[in-house]
């Protein structure tokens, strides 16, 4: 048994220190997968990686009770609250109160503006949700792949599926949202 699994061992037994022992073994990982998202986001994001991999750790250890079956559930769980964390934050800064629609300038380069909050990220999950209804696998797969960065083989494993059939999944899956999200636009 790996560390990271008995540490969730001991967490899901309600060894209160055990989330204390937790962070060290996957705090490198959760902050390669925070980067990896990170970058995809336009500049100017208020969220930094740090505080992503943070509210995400938050979120998986706080005060629910979690039934973690090891390492790779743990990291798809990772995976989802990472997505969450983003969609929300993607959300929170479209609402009017938070300035809408307006562009934000950089002052230090004032002719520049600074892309507003990303409406392709709440319309991928949008498309998601729709995608999970349908088929949950094909839909963790574009998950794992999209918010973890996991490589077709890695997702594959996660998910306990053949590397053909990922690929066909990642294929289908990728065309599904292309059209579900040409729907709405």
């Amino acid at each position: 048994m790996s560390d990271v699994t008995r540490i969730l061992t001991a967490i899901e037994q309600g060894d209160a220190k055990a989330a204390d022992k937790l962070l060290p073994f996957v705090y490198e990982e959760l902050r390669r997968l925070a980067a990896q998202k990170m970058s995809h986001e336009p500049p100017g994001q208020t969220l930094g990686g740090t505080a992503l991999v943070h509210e995400a750790y938050i979120r998986l250890v706080g005060s629910e009770a979690q039934n973690w079956s090891g390492r790779t559930h743990f990291f798809a769980a990772a995976a989802e609250a990472i997505r969450r964390i983003l969609i929300d934050n993607a959300r929170r800064k479209q609402r009017l109160k938070r300035g809408g629609k307006q562009q934000k300038i950089d002052l230090d380069k004032a002719e520049i503006a600074i892309e507003g909050p990303s409406t392709d990220l709440i319309a991928l999950d949008e498309a998601l949700v729709k995608l999970a209804e349908e088929d949950s696998v094909k839909a963790d797969l574009v998950k794992l792949r999209y918010f973890a960065g996991l490589t077709i083989p890695q997702a594959a494993e996660m998910l306990d599926i053949s590397r053909a059939t990922a690929d066909r999944y990642w294929s289908y899956a990728r065309a599904w949202l292309f059209d579900e999200i040409n729907k709405g636009a």
